[in-house]
């Protein structure tokens, strides 16, 4: 972006040296994981407004350390959805991989994870779901393929396809309140119509 500024490039010989017994290169790595949770909390609490001085202040860091992780707002608003879909990607496969049963367990046991990670943390499901990140969605939707689909024995894109995107969407508008059911109904009727469509 314009007048961005670049990441890494911020910094003197003593903020490589060790301290405490943590190097530099840990607290490097813990003030960005600080600044990746002021962005959680700042895009996945309504009315929230990520911006760089926002988040350096919900890290309890100064401004200037913000540009050795991150070039903008953006790069760190993209670090947050990374870390969000990293999170439910390996809940997600833990679960359906080591499910029991056929097909339809695996599935159950898929859905079951993201839901949980979503109400474990409502913030982590604004930011999945939510318009703020609305042009990395079909993102999640690869991911909810990797996940339901490829497992298959005989995957079929296009019903995969159709059936993740649905899946989504349905996740989004319950995470969002829109969807005035509980979660095992939820998680019922998600998991039915995943299998009920890739049956075809």
């Amino acid at each position: 972006m314009p007048g961005g500024r670049q990441a890494g490039t911020i910094g003197t010989v003593s903020d490589l040296r060790t301290y405490g017994g943590v190097d530099g290169d840990r607290r490097r790595a813990d003030r960005r994981a600080q600044l990746v949770g002021a962005g959680l909390e700042l895009l996945g609490t309504p009315g929230g407004d990520l911006t760089v001085r926002a988040a350096c202040r919900g890290a309890g860091l100064a401004t200037r350390y913000f540009y050795e992780s991150f070039t903008d707002r953006d790069a760190l608003a993209a670090a947050v959805y990374d870390a969000v879909v990293d999170e439910v990607a390996r809940a997600a496969a833990g679960a359906v991989d080591g499910a029991p049963g056929p097909h339809e367990a695996r599935v159950r046991a898929g859905v079951e994870a993201i839901v949980g990670v979503v109400v474990d943390d409502p913030r982590k499901g604004r930011v999945l779901f939510g318009p703020a990140q609305a042009a990395r969605h079909a993102e999640t939707a690869r991911l909810f393929v990797r996940l339901f689909v490829e497992r298959r024995p005989d995957p079929d894109d296009l019903l995969g396809a159709f059936a993740v995107g649905g899946l989504a969407r349905v996740l989004g508008s319950w995470t969002a309140g829109d969807l005035p059911v509980d979660r095992a109904h939820l998680v019922d009727r998600c998991t039915a119509l995943l299998v009920a469509v890739q049956r075809g």
